[in-house]
């Protein structure tokens, strides 16, 4: 199984089974705490089944110390008592000297020197950085690969209602919905909140006044959410993510930075179009990845040249605002300008709200 990259429901079910094959080496990767709790804590209680009777965590940075680890792997134990080792790289950015240790590891799991141990590298969704990386490749050629799921708002629905079904507890869509826009962005909080209904109520359907009784709003938001949103013309949503991100103490000028690049892609992109190009094919250059640059092509077909200019004008306003200066025709408070911005955005006109 090393080398491999089981599915993550697989993964923990196989740990589960009193049988479970434990291997030297597992990385664990995703940007979801819960999830990749989860898959620890399963590797954790089949060490326990297992006889594995001392654990060893390290969290290190480019700083080390990383001789930590040929400390831990190298030392014989004179009962035979067998060790887990968790190493968390929550920057997924070894450097240098950590990176020379995971090959040395990775070598060192390829020639089956790694005896009564089982040693698990938990990172951060490897991005193009992290996957490129000489480290990465060593580790995980020789590794069992786990990466964590991301849950999409699109999909929260049912992962709400399949942790109620663990619990033997069920909802209508109506009250998955409600769920879903109170936890949306925090699936840690959420999983605390439906282990509260799991307390609160018995088993069977759950209605939405009870769970209304019972969930806090605990949903967390990025300016990601917001800029897909707009780029989808959902207004409604948009302007509710960025009320959140307000509520949440964010930044304005993060906010409006992240706009602001979308507006001057959306720009080159037209500018591009006018001059007889493709801009399907600039995406790349711009550094648009799937799925933004299908969204942001899609915006582009429905805003002419002269509503883009428009906006850059807008977001320049809101920077005046921000920094104390007025603008003429614009609102006094940036926040609230940023609103109009953003439904402009999604071609969403303020009196439909």
């Amino acid at each position: 199984m090393a080398g491999q990259t089981p599915n993550y429901e697989r993964f923990i079910a196989d740990l589960g089974k009193p049988d479970a094959q434990l291997h030297p080496l597992y990385v664990i990767s995703g940007d979801e705490l819960l999830l990749r709790n989860e898959a620890l804590d399963a590797l954790r209680a089949a060490c326990r089944l297992q006889g594995y009777t001392e654990r060893v965590t390290l969290s290190l940075t480019a700083t080390g110390p990383w001789n930590a680890i040929e400390e831990n792997t190298q030392s014989i134990s004179l009962f035979g008592d067998r060790k887990l080792m968790e190493i968390e790289v929550p920057t997924g950015k070894p450097g240098k000297t950590g990176g020379d240790a995971l090959v040395s590891l990775a070598n060192r799991a390829a020639r089956q020197e790694l005896t009564d141990i089982s040693v698990a590298l938990i990172l951060p969704r490897a991005d193009r950085t992290i996957s490129s990386a000489k480290w990465y490749t060593a580790v995980t050629q020789q590794a069992v690969l786990v990466n964590t799921p991301v849950i999409s708002r699109e999909q929260l629905p049912a992962w709400v209602q399949s942790r109620l079904k663990r619990q033997k507890q069920h909802a209508d869509a109506a009250t998955l919905a409600w769920i879903t826009d109170k936890v949306e962005g925090n699936l840690l909080a959420a999983h605390q909140e439906i282990l509260k209904l799991g307390l609160q109520y018995p088993e069977g359907e759950l209605t939405l006044e009870e769970v209304e009784n019972a969930v806090l709003d605990v949903s967390r938001y990025n300016v990601f959410d917001m800029s897909h949103a707009i780029l989808r013309g959902d207004g409604q949503r948009a302007l509710k993510v960025l009320h959140g991100l307000q509520a949440e103490g964010e930044a304005l000028p993060m906010v409006l930075g992240l706009l602001t690049y979308d507006i001057r892609n959306l720009y080159t992109l037209a500018q591009a179009r006018q001059n007889g190009h493709n801009p399907r094919n600039l995406t790349r250059k711009l550094g648009l990845f799937p799925p933004k640059d299908q969204l942001i092509l899609n915006t582009l077909d429905r805003l002419p040249f002269s509503q883009i200019m428009g906006l850059i004008q807008h977001a320049h306003d809101i920077d005046r605002l921000f920094k104390g200066f007025p603008a003429d025709g614009r609102l006094t408070d940036a926040w609230q300008e940023m609103a109009r911005l953003v439904l402009r955005m999604a071609d969403v006109t303020a009196s439909s709200h």
